[in-house]
């Protein structure tokens, strides 16, 4: 998912009614997760601490009757590249890759639970000052209603300056 920032009052370039909408309702609305019924639990304005409730519904139960990978992955998919966004304006920013370890099932509601550390962003601050880009990777997770770890998720993010163009095809390191 491509997300570009260009002032922090707003996700993405968008014009319009969604740009006066706050982040915590443009979240909820957006088409995919407002059919997940989704519940924005916690939203830092800069995107440090975000938590988002995820039930189980019939839409997103699999034929088990546990939560379905797909929507976990759905709505983990944007959720770093939205934070690295709010936090490095002028950059476009992508889920570069994601990869999802399902450790335990999901016989209830899931919270995803994100945080954003200030060393974190120190360091892709660096990074960009040194390079002009960064590929930070981010560690979350979903946790069940006891706050036990259900489904962990690695999330490996590129910033680029706007009109970036690599002089060569990036590889996987880049």
């Amino acid at each position: 998912m491509a997300v570009s920032r260009g002032e922090p009052q707003s996700i993405g370039r968008r014009r319009g009614l969604a740009a006066r909408l706050p982040p915590r309702l443009r979240l909820a609305l957006y088409p995919p997760f407002w059919l997940m019924r989704l519940k924005i639990v916690e939203l830092d304005p800069h995107w440090r601490r975000v938590r988002i409730r995820l039930p189980l519904t019939r839409l997103t139960r699999n034929p088990g009757g546990t939560m379905f990978g797909g929507s976990q992955a759905a709505l983990a998919d944007p959720i770093a590249a939205l934070a690295c966004a709010r936090n490095f304006p002028g950059h476009s920013v992508w889920t570069r890759s994601l990869s999802i370890d399902f450790m335990h099932e999901a016989r209830g509601d899931l919270d995803l639970r994100f945080e954003f550390t200030d060393l974190q962003i120190e360091q892709i601050r660096t990074e960009l000052a040194a390079r002009g880009r960064a590929t930070p990777q981010f560690e979350y997770g979903y946790h069940d209603s006891s706050g036990r770890l259900c489904t962990v998720v690695h999330a490996r993010i590129a910033i680029r300056p706007r009109g970036y163009r690599p002089a060569r095809p990036e590889t996987a390191d880049d």
